[in-house]
């Protein structure tokens, strides 16, 4: 995550604010970044298999 990322969602909040729900935040943004980042990289599944995979998953 970059700097910018967390001075800009620091700045989103009030003067006072809950460290809880910034982490909560931060975390919910990086994890966002993330997906983003492994869709532009190709790193994805279409709904089928995802839908196959835990079908064969559960089914044992």
């Amino acid at each position: 995550m970059k700097k910018t990322t967390v001075i800009e969602t620091l700045d989103s909040f009030e003067e006072e604010f809950d460290t809880e729900k910034l982490i909560e935040r931060l975390l919910f943004v990086e994890k966002v970044e993330k997906g983003l980042k492994d869709v532009a990289e190709g790193k994805v599944m279409d709904y089928k298999t995802v839908k196959q995979k835990f079908a064969d998953k559960w089914s044992k």
